[in-house]
């Protein structure tokens, strides 16, 4: 459940697609690598897409409308996002050495097109506080049925602490989801639960997660971890909460005790 694809090339790397490649995320998901001076155009007829820049310097175009974004730390800025529906033509030009991902989905409704600045997207902490802040991380939600109920995908990016967990207390949804990883240093490695399954995660990899387990992640000490996670939503079955495993909701009581404090 858990590909590792070492250093991208330049042009298009696939994670995903929806014919023939983890056809049960029903997303396309790729990352594109692109230099300076060099312009890519997506036009979907069925799907609508979403672009989130990773790193570098661009100017994007759509529908008349155009906008310049910089990022330079995946780990200490937001992102800039453009999402638009089926049939509205982008255009990205790199104005230095680019890496964005691109998420797309079938959609029949058309919507009116956002861009998401960096000042749009706020930062919300999680586990702060509790459990000796072991599961402290902090979460970017950029769309999701809340702010684009129109749309059937969710997209957005958590930091891992070094040393902590995300994805906790274990919970798991109906929906699939995908996340794609990158840390602070190249040697970075962290954990994926799936159910009972432990895969290693790295550099540059994604994990495939079908509806139903649950899927805790924990981040090496001395490693951020950053990942962006993106759901797609079912027919009548939208994404919106998370179903928590059980046997771990003490964790959520004001006075939980927890060893050796117990």
């Amino acid at each position: 459940m858990v590909t590792v694809y070492g250093d991208m090339k330049k042009g298009y790397n696939e994670i995903c697609n929806m014919e023939d490649n983890h056809t049960d995320m029903l997303m396309d998901i790729g990352i594109q690598k692109m230099d300076a001076g060099e312009t890519l155009t997506i036009l979907e007829s069925e799907k609508e897409t979403a672009v989130l820049l990773l790193d570098g310097e661009i100017t994007l175009n759509w529908e008349g409308n155009s906008a310049d974004a910089v990022r330079r730390s995946l780990f200490d800025e937001n992102p800039v996002v453009l999402h638009v529906a089926k049939g509205v033509e982008i255009t990205v030009t790199a104005k230095d050495n680019v890496e964005i991902l691109i998420q797309k989905t079938t959609n029949e409704k058309s919507f009116a097109s956002k861009l998401y600045t960096q000042e749009d997207i706020g930062t919300g902490f999680f586990g702060d506080g509790v459990w000796e802040n072991t599961a402290r991380r902090a979460v970017r939600d950029v769309f999701n049925y809340s702010n684009a109920p129109y749309s059937n995908m969710v997209l957005g990016e958590l930091i891992n602490y070094p040393g902590r967990w995300s994805s906790y207390i274990p919970h798991g949804h109906d929906q699939p989801e995908v996340y794609y990883y990158r840390f602070d240093r190249p040697e970075g490695f962290g954990a994926a639960f799936l159910g009972d399954e432990a895969f290693k995660i790295m550099d540059n990899s994604a994990f495939f997660i079908p509806g139903g387990p649950t899927h805790p992640q924990v981040a090496a000490p001395g490693f951020a971890m950053y990942y962006t996670w993106m759901i797609r939503h079912l027919e009548n079955n939208p994404w919106v909460s998370r179903d928590n495993d059980p046997r771990y909701n003490w964790l959520l009581e004001a006075d939980a005790k927890i060893w050796p404090n117990k």
